[in-house]
């Protein structure tokens, strides 16, 4: 029932996922009343589908604490039905911030997680690249940029394809000694752990587009700016061209000429190939489509989250931080012990040089 144009963006967009999908069955939940004519005109959806009605939705504007008092709202069912098992994943075009407090405290994070992330796709020069986090945590420690990096990977294999992603964490330099204490740590720790191979280390704004690493790490209030400014500038330059090509008769002429391939671009833009945010860390697969895309925008996101269930990704995180954690042990067993070393005359580790 979430986004403007719901519920008839929602059907319509299950309708082409249906199709894209034909093993998939899904539980569509909200309003009966208002679903059941929709399905009737959408022959591949209704044939996929299952409806659980609920009388109530969670608005636009509805603070996340209210959200949560709502049991019997779609959202709260959608995410119930995850919770236990009855669903591998949910998708919603509805309120962001209910949709993470709610995943969060009935779906749980995975073991491990410090905090989840919102993950997402953007274009650049060499393809998709992965981009986390987008806004769900304005400030990281260390930690969380170490565990935003090991759910970064995995979705890039399972969403992306790629079968070896190599990651880039977002910095204001390249050089080593660039950015705070918390970048560089986690540098040091991500070179160390089991995906140290394919870390390429720091990044700046202009290797985003340049597609210098697959993923993209960083805190979600960067993220968010860095997000946003790309989405202003593909809006600007798209103005831009439209300027150009009807500002004289000449201009219009070699439009046409050049209308194949700029409909190739504009293709490869549209932001409705990028619709799907991924709130990845969480113990369930939980995609958020934009609120105001349409039918193809949302049964992207629903492709994000078929392709995250059918590769492990939830499985695939989880095996990955228990390797993270594996090393740290093994780490912390090869240190020498600053005591003994006191006994001996030698300085503790700390201030060794």
């Amino acid at each position: 029932m979430g986004g403007d144009d719901a519920p008839e963006m929602v059907v319509a967009g299950l309708d082409l996922a249906a199709e894209r999908h034909p093993g998939g069955r899904f539980l569509l939940v909200g309003d009966e009343a208002r679903l059941t004519p929709l399905l009737a005109k959408y022959k591949r959806a209704r044939a996929a589908s299952t409806v659980r009605h609920a009388a109530e939705s969670v608005t636009g504007d509805m603070k996340p604490t209210v959200a949560l008092r709502m049991r019997d709202s779609s959202m709260r069912l959608a995410i119930d039905a995850v919770a236990n098992g009855e669903a591998s994943g949910v998708v919603s075009a509805g309120n962001t911030g209910a949709l993470l407090a709610l995943a969060k405290i009935v779906v749980k994070t995975l073991p491990g997680i410090d905090r989840p992330a919102m993950a997402a796709t953007v274009p650049s020069a060499r393809g998709d690249v992965v981009m986390l986090d987008l806004g769900a945590n304005v400030v990281c420690d260390t930690r969380n940029l170490v565990e935003f990096a090991v759910m970064g990977e995995m979705f890039a294999r399972t969403v992306l394809g790629i079968p070896e992603p190599r990651i880039g964490l977002l910095n204001v330099g390249s050089e080593e000694l660039k950015g705070d204490e918390r970048l560089r740590r986690a540098a040091d720790v991500l070179r160390s752990s089991h995906i140290g191979e394919r870390f390429h280390g720091f990044v700046e704004g202009h290797d985003i587009a340049a597609g210098t690493t697959d993923v993209i790490v960083t805190d979600g209030f960067t993220g968010n700016v860095a997000l946003k400014t790309g989405e202003g500038a593909l809006k600007l330059m798209g103005g831009l061209l439209r300027q150009v090509f009807t500002s004289s008769l000449s201009a219009k002429i070699a439009y046409l000429f050049a209308r194949t391939g700029l409909d190739r671009l504009r293709e490869w833009l549209d932001p409705r190939r990028y619709n799907g945010a991924v709130m990845v860390g969480l113990n369930g697969v939980v995609v958020k489509s934009h609120g105001g895309t349409d039918a193809l925008g949302f049964a992207h996101a629903v492709d994000v989250a078929m392709n995250m269930v059918e590769h492990g990704f939830t499985a695939g995180i989880a095996d990955g931080l228990r390797k993270l954690a594996e090393q740290e042990k093994l780490a912390a067993l090869a240190e020498p012990d600053a005591d003994a070393l006191a006994l001996t005359g030698e300085p503790p580790l700390a201030e060794a040089k």
